[in-house]
């Protein structure tokens, strides 16, 4: 695959078509999926929280009649039928592996469909996809296995812990022909093929900006609600498996060996706090916001980025940042901005601004005059009022505007799945979250961490399909085609025409220019 952002850019527009039919994201479209003769027989990779939810999904599926089955479930740890209990009903799902076969009604000693060895698992004929849902350290390793024994598969985000994993699993995935969805679950939502779809028709006008954002707040610190008992041991933890040590992607391990990092219950159930097994807030939150956003503004590689925070607040042996920012610029001319905190919950708005309009995605009442009214999400439509005079620091925002909503009923993670299991029964690589995208938005929030550990800029190498040490060139470009003037313009993937086409010099412009031998440039 060629990663030029025009080039990607080019095969995202393309693919448009499917996309904008998939808009009309109806109950319909959920139930074209296999028939009750020719279940998809589903194994899960690693059952611990979120995988629950992927659970959820399939046993609703099934009751529904759907035509899908969990067929074998894999986890490092015994596991614990107390996690997850419901204060309302008294009721735990539990998590691990035991809980997880007996939720899934698969007998505990199947040996061949309730492993701590996922390869004993993809050695199932009867296994006909999987759900990976395991710490990210293991997520690429799994994934290409995967799809080399013929799988089809549901990852969750972040596809990969690293860019050189990234890549090596689109490469898995395009030889394989296998269907795979990266499980970010707001790509089911119509709202950014809308989005997508409104920008392309010149609506909003150049756009030049995107901004998102993901807040929380704990006076425990983020990912340490998860909690931890003294049942998870080495007796019922297999700690070399759960590390990765042994494995590797293409020759690199994907993980530490127990001489470094011998058992430790921390480490074990909130992963995500340390570099080797995550990115922190940027790959495991920044990713969901990424995806959908660059999918909207039809972007997907940075040319240049740089990451910045550091760890505020949350003083608890945790590597990875409490505050942190991303900023991408791509070479269509725009810039995205992706920004966080996990010890305050006031968000900035989602937005993308183009020179005549601005999108402002959020959620509103389906009803506004009922005050128990379900919300949907959408984006409201703010228009620009250009003007020669520009006003203070804080701009003119408009107050009213168009409200565009997504049209996405029920629950994102079941309808993501219903868009996977239609395209295996189609045999269809084109889902709403395919690899493709997810290593574009991975790539863009990793790139992140390794500005903000390098404490360097960084420029995406498309070429080598890595990322390097950044330099003056960008600024420099810039200023060149500023200075152009009326020349046309040579950026990639630039459509609009030549230099300074979307301005409005007034009439005394002309008066700028240097004075050469004292003439004035006025004068001709």
């Amino acid at each position: 695959m060629s990663e030029s952002s025009s080039a990607d850019r080019r095969d995202f527009l393309k693919g448009s078509a499917a996309a904008t039919a998939a808009v009309a994201f109806t109950a319909a479209s959920y139930n074209r999926v296999y028939g009750a003769n020719e279940a998809l027989r589903i194994g899960f990779l690693g059952v611990g929280g979120r995988c629950q939810q992927h659970i959820d999904v399939i046993l609703k599926m099934q009751e529904e009649g759907k035509g899908v089955k969990p067929v074998a479930v894999c986890d490092v740890w015994d596991g614990d039928f107390t996690k997850g209990m419901n204060r309302a009903t008294g009721i735990a799902k539990g998590q691990g592996l035991l809980p997880a076969a007996k939720r899934c009604g698969i007998d505990a000693n199947d040996s061949k469909h309730v492993s701590k060895d996922y390869q004993v698992i993809l050695a199932q004929k009867d296994v006909d996809a999987v759900c990976i849902a395991s710490p990210d350290h293991w997520h690429a390793k799994m994934t290409i296995d995967a799809l080399e024994a013929g799988k089809d598969v549901y990852c969750e985000k972040p596809m990969t812990r690293t860019i050189a994993e990234a890549h090596a699993v689109v490469d898995a995935w395009k030889k394989s022909g296998r269907v795979m969805t990266v499980g970010v679950q707001s790509m089911a939502d119509p709202t950014w093929r809308l989005a997508n779809e409104h920008i392309r028709s010149g609506k909003i006008g150049k756009v030049v900006q995107g901004q998102t954002s993901y807040f929380r707040n704990s006076d425990v610190g983020q990912w340490r609600y998860y909690s931890l008992t003294k049942d998870m041991n080495p007796k019922t933890i297999d700690w070399k498996r759960f590390l990765g040590e042994g494995f590797a992607v293409n020759g690199v391990p994907i993980g530490p060996d127990a001489k470094e990092f011998p058992f430790d219950r921390a480490i074990f159930g909130q992963w995500r706090c340390y570099w080797p097994f995550g990115g922190g807030m940027f790959t495991d939150l920044f990713v969901h916001q990424t995806t959908h956003l660059i999918a909207a503004m039809g972007l997907r590689y940075p040319k240049r980025v740089v990451g910045g925070g550091g760890i505020y607040m949350e003083y608890d042996t945790r590597d990875v940042p409490d505050v942190a920012t991303v900023v991408a610029d791509y070479e269509e001319g725009a810039q995205v901005i992706i920004t966080a905190t996990m010890v305050n919950d006031h968000r900035i708005e989602e937005a993308i601004r183009g020179h005549s309009a601005t999108l402002v995605f959020d959620s509103k009442p389906v009803n506004p005059k009922d005050p128990k009214s379900p919300k949907e999400f959408g984006y409201t439509i703010l228009p620009q009022k250009v003007q020669s005079a520009p006003k203070g620091p804080g701009g003119q925002a408009a107050t009213e505007g168009t409200w565009v909503p997504g049209g996405l009923k029920g629950d994102d993670t079941y309808a993501l799945w219903a868009n996977f299991i239609e395209h295996v029964a189609k045999r269809d690589q084109d889902t709403f979250s395919t690899p493709a995208l997810g290593a574009a938005a991975f790539t863009t929030v990793n790139m992140g961490v390794q500005s903000y550990r390098q404490g360097k800029a960084l420029f995406w190498d498309k070429e080598a399909r890595k990322p390097v040490e950044a330099d003056s060139s960008w600024a420099a470009m810039w200023e060149k085609r500023s200075k152009g003037r009326g020349k046309p313009n040579q950026i990639a993937g630039w459509t609009g025409g030549e230099e300074g086409s979307l301005l409005h010099p007034p009439e005394y412009q002309k008066l700028a220019g240097p004075w050469v031998d004292g003439k004035d440039p006025a004068e001709g």
